[in-house]
């Protein structure tokens, strides 16, 4: 094992320690995401997604990020991420099954809520399909705006307070790439049947389900971005 994998693995260990002191684990995070939804779902996402993304980019390249990865100021991102995904939970799983009572699903609402059967799993999949293909591809798109926008500060703080020159950033993307793997097959075959499941749980569990998912978004995005590309036309990222 190389020194920094022993590093990154005692890390780990201090990230998951508060957990092993607390008498109740899962009813002091489910407590903390009652009493302060909006800060809970920042932590988790920072902490987890960054996480995830740093794991990441070490199963792909063989090495951990230099400090021009700027590790924080992705925490920072992530952790605004995890807001925007609390809301959007919030939205989707209001509005969706209103939706779908006007396609003459009258107890939508009740079915999400009610016992697991085909109804439910319906209306879950409804509320995953409806996110994942407009907020989800923003989230994805958005994020490696973001991403270009740390990596040309080289990873520093400053970085969260510089504007975002949107129409140069866009221009940098390589969006082949985006659309190929993060988009066409990450949304339909993972985070759709993956938001099913966690719309199907009850409702306290699903914001931590997803910030737990943000360690695998972390690893797609990673690897998305450092997917090498075998067209000669491709434009550079």
């Amino acid at each position: 094992m190389k020194r920094s994998d022993l590093t990154f693995l005692l890390f780990t260990c201090a990230m998951l320690s508060p957990l092993v002191l607390m008498d109740d684990p899962a009813g002091t995070l489910k407590s903390v995401s009652h009493d302060f939804p909006l800060l809970a779902s920042f932590i988790k996402f920072a902490i987890l997604a960054t996480y995830g993304e740093v794991l990441g980019l070490r199963i792909v390249t063989g090495h951990y990020p230099l400090a021009t990865f700027g590790v924080l100021p992705k925490a920072v991102v992530w952790g605004v991420f995890g807001i925007c995904i609390k809301l959007c939970f919030v939205i989707y799983v209001s509005g969706v099954p209103v939706a779908l009572s006007l396609l003459g699903m009258d107890h939508a609402a009740e079915a999400l809520n009610g016992p697991l059967s085909l109804d439910r799993f319906l209306v879950a999949f409804a509320i995953s399909v409806a996110m994942n293909l407009t907020f989800g591809v923003w989230l994805m798109t958005f994020h490696k705006i973001t991403d270009l926008h740390i990596s040309s500060h080289q990873g520093r703080l400053i970085c969260l307070v510089r504007p975002l020159y949107f129409g140069k950033i866009l221009t940098e993307i390589n969006w082949q790439r985006l659309w190929s793997f993060v988009l066409k097959k990450t949304i339909p075959l993972f985070w759709i049947p993956c938001h099913t499941l966690t719309f199907l749980l009850p409702s306290e569990y699903r914001v931590l389900f997803a910030a737990l998912l943000g360690i695998v978004l972390g690893l797609i995005l990673a690897s998305g971005s450092r997917k090498p590309m075998t067209e000669t036309n491709a434009p550079p990222v």
